[in-house]
Parts: structure tokens; sequence; C-alpha cells
């Protein structure tokens, strides 16, 4: 996990050699990698064989097993009468095993609950897209709570900071006599300056002129 990567999320990033090469610079590029072509023929996960057109949820007929619901149902209605016919079943099983432990009867009821575990277990895998899209609607929607809670935050800080600027200016006096009084007091104290460089530049020439004066009333 690098350094700036959340925890929230539920699913791992992916590898950053990965990502890397669909930055925004590639994108606009075309330089990012185009996505892998779509299994056509049959392939093999987990051991096991599956075709490119099969479909996510196999029939039970698939697997070898008899369904014991029509194919137009209600899943809670079955799922209900599933569960009561195991009950029965694990009754009638015990019965067996106390009257008769020996008999054949006892590897049937445990034929037909084995068969009755697999049909209510495939009715249960039925809704697991709808499982899927439920997370997903959850994940998004308690996203969208975040960011909203981080937008109303963020207003608020910018409400409270427009505040204290707004107090800050109405803090300033209207009455700028003192700043004009300063500004007076500088401005004399530059013509004084001045005044005081020309009177000392003028001292100067006076005294070259006097020294030149000197030379020539000797010379002469």
């Amino acid at each position: 996990m690098t350094e700036g990567q959340g925890v929230s999320s539920a699913f791992p990033m992916p590898p950053m050699q990965y990502v890397n090469n669909y930055s925004d610079d590639n994108m606009k590029r075309g330089k990012a990698p185009l996505p892998p072509p779509p299994i056509q023929d049959a392939y093999t996960m987990f051991g096991a064989h599956f075709s490119a057109d099969e479909a996510i949820i196999r029939p039970l007929e698939a697997s070898g097993c008899r369904r014991l619901y029509p194919h137009n149902y209600d899943h809670k209605r079955e799922l209900k009468k599933l569960n009561h016919s195991i009950l029965v079943n694990f009754l009638d099983l015990l019965d067996v095993l106390i009257r008769a432990p020996e008999s054949p009867k006892r590897a049937e009821k445990l034929e037909d609950i084995n068969l009755l575990f697999i049909n209510m277990h495939h009715l249960i895998n039925e809704f697991r897209p709808h499982q899927a899209r439920e997370t997903l609607r959850v994940m998004l929607e308690l996203q969208r709570s975040k960011r909203m809670e981080i937008a109303q935050k963020f207003q608020e800080h910018f409400d409270k900071v427009m505040d204290l600027i707004q107090s800050a200016v109405n803090a300033i006096p209207d009455d700028v006599s003192l700043d004009s009084n300063l500004l007076s007091e500088s401005d004399s104290m530059g013509q004084a300056a001045d005044i005081k460089m020309e009177f000392m530049d003028a001292e100067a020439c006076d005294s070259l002129d006097k020294m030149m004066c000197q030379i020539v009333d000797d010379l002469t």
C-alpha cells in the first residue's frame, strides 16, 4: 500500500506500474494501453471450465441437479417452502435414526436433504446480482454523504474567514488625521534634509571659489 492511499475502499488499488500507464498525459496522446479483448471462447477459472456466452448463474440442470421449483416463481415463497421441507425431512431423518438406523430410508432422506439444500443455495445465489447492486448503491451513498459533509465543513470555515476579514475591515478607523500628521512630519523632515544638503553644497562651492580667486591673485 502506498503512502497516500486511503483505506476506506473495499477493494485494493491496482499495481502502480499499471496505473502509471493511464496518466492524463498518456490518455491525451493516445499512448495508454488498450483494454484486453473480450474472451470469445471457453476459459478455465479455478479449475472449472466456463463459456463466454454462459450465464453468470447457471441453471440447476447444467450441474445435473433436479429442480424442485417451477421456472416462474416467487423467490421468497419458494425459499420458505424449501425451508419447511428441510425441517420436515430432518425430523423424518431423526425418526428413521431412532426406529431403524440401518434402514435404506436413511440414505434416501440424506439425499433429499442434500437436494433441498442445493436448490435453496441456488435460489440464494440468484440474489447475488441484486446484492452487488445494493452494495454499490450503499457505497456510493456513503461517498456522497462524506463529500457533502466535507463541502459543508469547508463552507462553514469559509464563512468564518469571511466574517473575520469583514470584522477586521470594519475595525479600521474612519479618522485618518493621525496618518496625515505622520505624513506631514515625514514630508517636513524630508524638506529639511534637502535644505541641509543644498546648504552644504553651497558652502562647498564658496570654498572652491575662494581658492580659485586666491590662485588668480597670486598669479597676477
